[in-house]
């Protein structure tokens, strides 16, 4: 059973015209969305290493945050101001060179002006979490 508002074609129409700074590179894929959790891929780019051949803490956090805006997109609908108020990452483990980085995002509660959820940054298939996020997200009143 579905609780999206938005498909994962309408939300790649909706962010492409309203944040193509962040999504329209293609590095990005949405795997699915439905209401109450997301699955994101970021496909492996040298770009993406920091000294020492690890994944960077700004790629994993940039990625879990956008992760975090579309499976609230995806449940509360085309609302481009919904902005974070809160993130707060764990690094658990090095990000594996020539891997791409799959976020799993999860509301954990959505009221009317705040919604908080967790993200699991994984490496590869490997089932072990790279690192854990959790998200404040306010929605502006509409």
């Amino acid at each position: 059973m579905t609780h999206a508002r938005m498909s994962v074609a309408e939300l790649e129409t909706f962010l492409n015209r309203e944040f193509p700074q962040a999504f329209s590179h293609g590095d990005i894929a949405i795997e699915s969305a439905d209401g109450r959790t997301s699955l994101l891929r970021q496909r492996y780019s040298d770009r993406m290493l920091r000294p020492g051949g690890t994944v960077s803490g700004p790629t994993l956090m940039a990625l879990a945050d956008f992760a975090m805006y579309v499976v609230l997109l995806s449940a509360i609908g085309p609302v481009a101001l919904a902005v974070t108020t809160n993130l707060n990452i764990n690094f658990l483990r090095k990000g594996q060179p020539g891997q791409d980085v799959v976020a799993v995002a999860r509301l954990l509660k959505l009221g009317k002006r705040l919604a908080v959820g967790e993200v699991s940054l994984l490496s590869g298939t490997s089932p072990d979490p790279i690192a854990h996020v959790t998200s404040t997200y306010s929605i502006p009143m509409t």
